[in-house]
């Protein structure tokens, strides 16, 4: 019994790592729809208040709040894809263990 294959999660936990920092750096690309929108709606609305005079305080706390969101779930994300890879690999090593301890040698 060889190793056990794990390049997938590998795979999908190095690109939603690339994601994260991403976001972390404010770029649009890593964000998902409903992200992107909250994204949208709070430039909008804090272009609407820069035009009648007011500040731009609740849009910038709506941008934070949609990136820390985005951040969360990415942070989500990996620790999920990395639990899973950690059972692939337990799994496989309690394989190998019970076909060792029923073989003759």
């Amino acid at each position: 019994m060889g190793k056990p294959d794990t390049r997938r999660l590998d795979r999908e936990i190095q690109q939603a790592t690339r994601k994260l920092e991403a976001v972390r750096n404010r770029e649009l690309w890593p964000l998902d729809g409903r992200e992107r929108r909250a994204m949208v709606g709070a430039v909008v609305s804090g272009t609407r208040s820069l035009r009648k005079g007011n500040g731009t305080a609740r849009a910038d706390r709506q941008m934070d709040t949609a990136w820390q969101s985005a951040e969360t779930r990415l942070v989500t994300e990996i620790a999920a894809l990395k639990a899973e890879r950690q059972r692939i690999v337990t799994e496989a090593a309690q394989a190998k263990a019970a076909k060792k301890s029923t073989s003759w040698w």
